[in-house]
Order: C-alpha cells, then sequence, then structure tokens
C-alpha cells in the first residue's frame, strides 16, 4: 500500500502520525532543490503538469512539489517552511481542516497545497475573511507561485471591470473573500450568454479561518435583489383591461376546473387597449401571465370569500376555518392581482433575484480544505455539513502560556475596575497587554475607564482591517496596551517586541519617501535592518517580564472566539499569560450560570473580592457547551430548510446551463405542445358520452397554444377522444414546422437557426422571470411554514411538501408559457447600419422578462451572429431604436441594463431605475 494509502485510510488518532511520516522524505530533497538555479526550480512546473498529462496524480507529486515551494519560498520571501506546516499543507491537500495554533503560519501553509493542486489547470480558489487579507497574501504569497510560472489574481468588489474579473478566474490562483465568491457565482447563473459567466468551475477551495466563514457566517445566505415597480405597474394595468373585458364574448371561464382563457376576440382588445401589436411578442412575453392573473382575480378570486380587504391588505381566508391566514400569499403573481383589482397598494418590495447560503456554495467544490486556529470545538459541525475532517496540527515549539482561571465578580462596574487596575500594574512593569472585549460598546468603555487612568491604548474594531493589522502587529512592544473586539487582529501576528517591517513601513508613510520609488525602497531596508536588533533587544526584555498578556474583559458564547484571543499569546513557543475576568452581570453569566453559581456568588463575600476556583471556570465552559450545541442545531435546522432550496436552485441553474451551451429545444417544444393538447383533450371530452363533450371550450384553450383553424364542426365527426388528440396534434406540429420553415434566416444560415435561437431564448427568459417570483414565493412560505406547528404538522415536512409542489408547478408554469409564445412570436429582419452593431457581452444581469427594463431583443438577437448591416430581432422598430441607445451604456456587472425611457418616466421621488435603491432626486436625478 501506498504512503498516500495510508495517509488517507488512517483513523482519527493515527492521521498526524501519518501526516509525519511525509515529512522526511520532504526534507531528503532539500540538498537537491537548493543545488538547482533559479531557472531549473521554476521549470519544475512545467515537468510537473507534462507528468499530469502522462498519467500520474497529484499525489504521486507530493512529496516533489513540496518540497519545490519550500525551497521557492526561502529564495522569494526569505521563509523556509517548518516540518509541522509540510504536515499542514498535505492535511490541507488531502482535504482536511488544519487547525494550527495562531503564529504558525497558517499563511505559509497554504502555498504548498495551493502549488500542487494548481498544476492541474483548472484553477485554486483561496478564501479570506477580508478584502485587505486578500490582496495581501495574493501579494505576498503570490511572490511565490509567481517565481515558479503560475498566474495568480484576486477578485473584490471594487474590481467591476467584466474582463478584468473573468481573468482573475482565469488565473492559476484566485484569492478572495467568501461573499465575492458567492455573489460571483449567482451572478453567473443570471448571465444571458456563456461568455458572460466569470467562474470556471468548482474545483478546489482553501478556507482561511474556516471556523469563521463556514460556521459563524454560514448562518446568513448571500442574496441579490432588484426593484420591481414596473411590474407593480403592470399589475394595474391589466387589472384596468380586465374590467373592461366581458365573459363569454372576451374570454371563457371554467369555474369547476378554476382556469380562465381569453378569446381570440379578446385577446385582439387587449392589444388595441394595451397598442401592441402582438400579446405573445417575445418582447410582451410577461403580458400573457399579466392578463391570466388579471382574469383570473376578477372571476375566480372573490372578495370576503376567498379573500378579505382590512387595513388595506389583501388577506387570504381559509375556506376551512374561515380565519384569515396572517402571512400567507397566492403564488405566481396572483395575489398581485388580486391587490391590483382591489386597488390596494401592492407589496412589491425589493425581489430576490437570485440566493445561495455559503453552506451550499462551498459544497459545490470537488474538494475543500480548511485551516484555523480553532476548529475542534466545532469538529462534528464540520463532519455532518461539509464532510470535513479536523485534524490538530502540533506547533513548532512547545506551548508555555499559562492559562490562569477566570475572576469572578458580583457586578459589571467591579469587574472594570480590577480590569483597569490589573492592566496599569502590567504597564507600570512594561509589559504589553492585548485586551479582548465583546462588542464595540464595551471597548468604548473600557477605553475611557484607561484614559481617565492616564493609560495610553490603542481601541481597534474591525472596520479598517489595513489599520488594524498595522497595530496589532505592533502590540507586543514594551508596555503597550491594545483594546480590541475579538475579531479584531486576524491574520496577523503579535511579535514581541513589535514587527520591524510595519514600524518601516511606518516611518516610510509620515515621511514624504514614495515606498514604491528606489530611493524610498532603498530607505525602507535601512529602517528594516535598524528596526530589526531594536525589536530584538526590546522582545528579550518582554519575555523576561513574562510575553505578550491577553486578558479577556467577558466570555463569548463560543469557546472558538475565547480561544482565538488567547491564540494571540505565547506562539512560536514564546512566555504569555492569559486571564478572564467575568461578572454576573455579563450575559452569558445571566443567562446560563447554574444554581450553585448563584449560590456561591451570594455567599457573605465583599463586592470588590473576586472568586478564582477552577469548579466555576468548567461550569461556565458547560454553559457555553450548551449555548454552542443550542447555535449547532439552529445552523443544522437551517441548513435542513435550505436543502429544498438547493435541489431546486441545481435542477434551474442546471437547465440555464443546457440553453447557455446550446441545447436544440426542438424535440422539447414538440413534447411540451403534444403534452399541452392532449391535456386539454382530455379536461374537455373526458366523460362518456360523446354529447357532454365541449368543443368549444377545447378549442378556446387550443387557441392559447397555436392559432387553430379548426372548428367545432370539424371536431364532431370523430368518434374517440384519441382521434381529436391527433387531429389537434397533427395541425399544431404541422403549423410549428411551418413557422420554422419560414423564419427569417440570419446570414450565412437556415430559418431553422432561427427557431432554435427564439426557443432559447424565449427558454431563458421564463426560466430567469419564474424563478425570480418563485424565490419570493418560497420566502413568503418560510415566514408562516413554523405555525403549522399549531395544527400537529412537522413544520420541515410540510416545507418539504409544499416546496416541491410550488417547485413542480413552477417548472409546468415555465413549459406552459414557453409553448404559447414560441408558437405565436414573431421574428422581423431589419436593416441596421454597420456602425450600429454592438458587442453586449457586457450588457449582462439585466432583469429578463420586464418589457420596460429589457432591451428588447436586440440583445436576445445575437441569434447565429448577424453580420454587419443584418439584424434579427424580436421587437417593434420603436424597441430597437430605444435598444441601441441603451447599449451604449457602460458595462456593469451589478445593475441591469436600463430603458431609456424609464428615465424619462420616473418621478423625483421614485427610486431611482439604477437599482441603486435610493430615490432618484439623491442619485442620478441630482
Amino acid at each position: 500500500m501506498s504512503i498516500f494509502a495510508k495517509v488517507l485510510r488512517a483513523g482519527e488518532g493515527k492521521k498526524v502520525r501519518a501526516l509525519q511520516s511525509l515529512v522526511p522524505d520532504i526534507t531528503a530533497l532539500e540538498p537537491e532543490m537548493e543545488a538547482l538555479p533559479d531557472e531549473a526550480l521554476s521549470h519544475k512546473t512545467v515537468e510537473f503538469r507534462e507528468r499530469l498529462e502522462h498519467g500520474e496524480d497529484l499525489n504521486d507529486l507530493l512529496i516533489e512539489a513540496f518540497a519545490v515551494v519550500r525551497e521557492a519560498a526561502r529564495r522569494t520571501i526569505g521563509q523556509r517552511h517548518f516540518d509541522v506546516q509540510l504536515m499542514g499543507g498535505a492535511a490541507l491537500h488531502f482535504g482536511w481542516i488544519a487547525e494550527m495554533k495562531t503564529g504558525e503560519g497558517k499563511t505559509l501553509v497554504s502555498t504548498l497545497p495551493v502549488y500542487l493542486n494548481a498544476l492541474a489547470g483548472n484553477g485554486v480558489h483561496v478564501v479570506t475573511v477580508n478584502d485587505y487579507l486578500a490582496r495581501r497574501d495574493a501579494e505576498w504569497m503570490g511572490r511565490i507561485h509567481n517565481f515558479l510560472g503560475l498566474t495568480v489574481d484576486r477578485v473584490s468588489p471594487d474590481i467591476s471591470d467584466f474582463d478584468a474579473k473573468k481573468g482573475a478566474y482565469l488565473a492559476d490562483v484566485t484569492y478572495g473573500t467568501n461573499t465575492e465568491f458567492g455573489f460571483d457565482y449567482l451572478r453567473d447563473n443570471m448571465a444571458r450568454a456563456l461568455e458572460h459567466m466569470v467562474q470556471r468551475g468548482h474545483h478546489y477551495a482553501i478556507v482561511d479561518e474556516v471556523d469563521s466563514i463556514l460556521i459563524d457566517e454560514a448562518r446568513t445566505p448571500l442574496i441579490i435583489s432588484g426593484p420591481s415597480d414596473d411590474s407593480a405597474r403592470l399589475y394595474y394595468q391589466f387589472a384596468g383591461v380586465a374590467r373592461g373585458l366581458v365573459r363569454d364574448r372576451d374570454y371563457e371561464v371554467d369555474e369547476e376546473k378554476r382556469t380562465v382563457a381569453p378569446t381570440e376576440e379578446g385577446i385582439e382588445r387587449v392589444e388595441k387597449a394595451l397598442g401592441i401589436d402582438n400579446l405573445y411578442d417575445l418582447t410582451s412575453a410577461n403580458y400573457v401571465h399579466q392578463l391570466t392573473k388579471a382574469l383570473q382575480a376578477k372571476e375566480l378570486y372573490r372578495r370576503d370569500k376567498e379573500y378579505i380587504v382590512a387595513n388595506g391588505e389583501v388577506n387570504i381566508v381559509d375556506e376551512f376555518t374561515g380565519r384569515v391566514l396572517e402571512g400567507r400569499r397566492w403564488s405566481d403573481g396572483l395575489h398581485q392581482a388580486v391587490e391590483a383589482k382591489e386597488r390596494v397598494q401592492i407589496k412589491e418590495e425589493n425581489h430576490t433575484w437570485a440566493t445561495v447560503t455559503l453552506q451550499n456554495y462551498f459544497r459545490m467544490y470537488d474538494k475543500l480544505a480548511g485551516m484555523t486556529g480553532t476548529a475542534e470545538t466545532e469538529a462534528a459541525e464540520f463532519a455532518s455539513t461539509y464532510g470535513l475532517t479536523v485534524v490538530p496540527i502540533p506547533t513548532n515549539r512547545p506551548m508555555v502560556r499559562q492559562d490562569q482561571p477566570d475572576l469572578i465578580y458580583k457586578s459589571e462596574a467591579t469587574k472594570f475596575a480590577a480590569v483597569v487596575e490589573d492592566i496599569a500594574e502590567r504597564h507600570a512593569s512594561g509589559q504589553p497587554v492585548l485586551v479582548g472585549t465583546a462588542s464595540v460598546e464595551k471597548s468604548e468603555v473600557l477605553s475611557e475607564l484607561l484614559t481617565r487612568r492616564g493609560i495610553p491604548h490603542h481601541v481597534l474594531n474591525a472596520k479598517q482591517h489595513t489599520q488594524e493589522a498595522l497595530v496589532v502587529a505592533q502590540g507586543g512592544r514594551l508596555g503597550a496596551v491594545t483594546v480590541a473586539t475579538n475579531m479584531a487582529g486576524r491574520g496577523v501576528d503579535i511579535l514581541l517586541g513589535g514587527n520591524p517591517e510595519g514600524l518601516a513601513a511606518q516611518e516610510i508613510a509620515a515621511g514624504d519617501l514614495d515606498p514604491t520609488s528606489e530611493e524610498g525602497q532603498a530607505r525602507f531596508r535601512e529602517l528594516v535592518e535598524k528596526f530589526t536588533e531594536e525589536c530584538k533587544a526590546e522582545g528579550e526584555r518582554i519575555r523576561e517580564l513574562g510575553g505578550l498578556y491577553v486578558l479577556g474583559s467577558e466570555r463569548h458564547e463560543s469557546r472558538r472566539i475565547d480561544n482565538q484571543l488567547r491564540g494571540r499569546s505565547g506562539r512560536q513557543g514564546d512566555p504569555g499569560e492569559s486571564r478572564f475576568f467575568l461578572s454576573v452581570e455579563d450575559e452569558l453569566m445571566r443567562l446560563f450560570a447554574t444554581g450553585a453559581m448563584s449560590w456561591v456568588m451570594n455567599r457573605a463575600l465583599p463586592d470588590d473580592v473576586p472568586i478564582d476556583s477552577k469548579l466555576v471556570t468548567k461550569s461556565i465552559e458547560r454553559a457555553q457547551n450548551t449555548v454552542e450545541s443550542r447555535n449547532a442545531e439552529i445552523r443544522k435546522d437551517v441548513l435542513k430548510y435550505d436543502e429544498v432550496m438547493n435541489e431546486q436552485r441545481k435542477v434551474v441553474y442546471a437547465r440555464r446551463m443546457q440553453i447557455l451551451e446550446g441545447e436544440d429545444l426542438r424535440a422539447r417544444t414538440i413534447d411540451v405542445l403534444s403534452s399541452a393538447l392532449d391535456s386539454i383533450v382530455t379536461a374537455h371530452c373526458a366523460e362518456d358520452f360523446k354529447e357532454d363533450w365541449n368543443f368549444e371550450g377545447l378549442l378556446a384553450e387550443a387557441r392559447q397554444y397555436y392559432p387553430t383553424q379548426l372548428s367545432a364542426d370539424d371536431l364532431s365527426g370523430l368518434e374517440t377522444a384519441d382521434a381529436i388528440y391527433e387531429k389537434l396534434a397533427g395541425e399544431a406540429i404541422a403549423y410549428y414546422e411551418e413557422r420554422e420553415a419560414t423564419m427569417p434566416a440570419p446570414p450565412d444560415g437556415e430559418p431553422a437557426d432561427t427557431m432554435r435561437e427564439l426557443e432559447r431564448e424565449v427558454m431563458l427568459q421564463l426560466i430567469d422571470q419564474k424563478w425570480r417570483t418563485h424565490l419570493s414565493e418560497m420566502d413568503y412560505l418560510r415566514e408562516g411554514i413554523n405555525l403549522r406547528a399549531m395544527g400537529q404538522q412537522d413544520p420541515l415536512v410540510a416545507w418539504q411538501r409544499d416546496g416541491y409542489e410550488m417547485f413542480r408547478d413552477l417548472m409546468a408554469s415555465i413549459d406552459d408559457d414557453y409553448v404559447k409564445i414560441v408558437m405565436h412570436a414573431q421574428v422581423q429582419v431589419m436593416p441596421t447600419p454597420v456602425q450600429d452593431t454592438a458587442d453586449l457581452a457586457n450588457a449582462v444581469y439585466q432583469a429578463p422578462g420586464d418589457p420596460v427594463q429589457g432591451v428588447s431583443g436586440i440583445e436576445q438577437a445575437a441569434l447565429a451572429g448577424p453580420a454587419p448591416g443584418e439584424e434579427i430581432a424580436f421587437a417593434t422598430e420603436e424597441d430597437v431604436a430605444r435598444a441601441r441607445e441603451a447599449v451604449a451604456v457602460p458595462p456593469a456587472l451589478e445593475q441591469p441594463v436600463v430603458h431609456d425611457d424609464v428615465w424619462d418616466r420616473v418621478g423625483r421621488n421614485d427610486a431611482c431605475p439604477c437599482g441603486s435603491g435610493k430615490k432618484f432626486k439623491f442619485c442620478h436625478g441630482r
């Protein structure tokens, strides 16, 4: 059995020893690597890739690749990987979580598996907690990868250029934050063409501070939302149109089946009322849906029966109990249609366009790994949610920090007084102190007390990551006092005596020298040499004083956060000390303290006398464990609910991808059309007696799918329902094939090419439009699902059942509307000047299906690539003219392309059409 098989099959307790067994082999190659010139060392990347092409896998290359990276790091950034760092790198390569204490160099560890996995050419994502760390690591660690011939880039919210972002994902190594990776995934699945997508798959990711990203931040989903003011306007418009239509003349109603079907005459009246030529035109794709819902609201949903109007809201009435169903709304736009009918305000908040939880995003990666200083307390959740194993990596030097028992006071005031006294004593001796607080508010209270006492100090929060890192890096100087929230200071070590590079950079910044100039760089090297000696001497003195003293002013709900704070002290074998000061008034103590704790604190002791007891400390840890278990159950429950949405998301996004990749929808169109006609025949010719068959109703519904020329007399002579179906299906398919053959042909193409593109564009628009509506409906369902428990129903089971039914209706609705539009949409060929043919590659993320916001048929009319002087569009000439003006808008990654006529109609107090969420007068209307 190979050494790698032994590592992968090792039990939990043997994994560390298995990783240790790799180190001697890597170290044995060190003399050989040191002897190679720079060019030969960097050429190893080419050799490795050739070996991969000839059948070797990444495990076969691990020993040599790690040896190459270790030598490259020594040559480029002057750092050589410790043996334990090689172990951590191997753990990350195998898809585990490497738990390495603060100061053990996790950032350098990541370069080993990043390089090895980047050799495969599929891209490696390195995920950090903030943009500062992403930028710093890409520049710092990127020097190693660049030396070895790999490309390195990063993604961040401030990169709005489409080509730059796509280029970042095409790099061998891409750094970025968890939110940016997630949002780019969502944006990609809103793109209208493959070339508009930036990511190229999810192969391997290393998550820094994995407990923070995959546990703490995973409770909040990523959501892209957008305004929908125009759709609200359409609901009111169609409610007015529906009032002017006459039953049995303009539309037919089947109350038993609860369906409404407009007649040919009714469709003509609607088109005239709206001032359009064709209700089923692609640019009016949403109109058919709006008309149907308006007619349903008019005829099938009656006030004080299916619903009541109270306080300006439409409330659904339960048909069985007669009670109002609070928080419930009808789906698929029906509720908005009823609101428009009753002339009450339509609840059209910003609609969710796309959403994903971090759990489900990161579970898409073929291989996922993480690193942190504190993961063991959440090992069970990592294993159950992500399938990740936590492997504690030993420290490079023994840990000698002294963790003192907690001190507990009766009141918060006496606790803070004791904290200030302790800080003053340590500060007077010169020992550096790092104070952790649970909130910004408490840090400000403590800062004021220190100021009154005359103790100089720094106060930090997480708002300025760059400044935070600079201050924390100098938190180990003589007499330094740093007050920080528990989340502050990640990604940087506190070096005893100070950080010479940081001190040099501060002095350069304070002067007039340009740090990038030759003179500035020379001065920087000179200052580093000077401060290195000072910091070394100062560090030795601080070690004699006991090292960095970490003082926690309050226990956090999670032991991980407390351990992160403690971990700032005692790095690389340095001495250190930590202690937590608590009071009975602290939130954790107040909510979870046991009866024994209260009894101890109620003893006849002065207020300023603390209790120092390991028994009490263990009691607090049990309370933390209780809270952690509760929070883990909440996250587990949230994930169970999101599983329903995740499965639906996979289906919808996979469907979109098939269409973007050019799937031929001809067979699907015929299949959906045939199925729809079969359902119509079954519904109207289901009785045993022929005299009960409803030919008029059948033909009225059939006209929704294609313009049939059959009459009731043509069908009355047929003896069976199957014969009627064959008659209808034959005519419909013949009509479809005729449309296909007579479509305007693009240059150097066939009419069928136009039909295929029309089908793909219609399907894509409907999927986007209806998926967004579905997300809103699922949000409404989720809000009230817990009330099912009052009816003795399991809310999760009810969510799964109702969610499945709603998704089934969604997919059926997409198919139904798709075939109606494809069979009715008109396509025109219109000449265009050569200079007006525009590349719309960057005009992405627009709101599809909205006739006001969309750029009509121009974006969809890319068809088979129109030649200069000719363009195919599914639009009127006015639409084309407006669209050509719209495409001159600079490309944007986050805002939809907006029609010029929207800007003409917008009022000063309306939402700005740019999508900023501000009023027009405060945005583009200034």
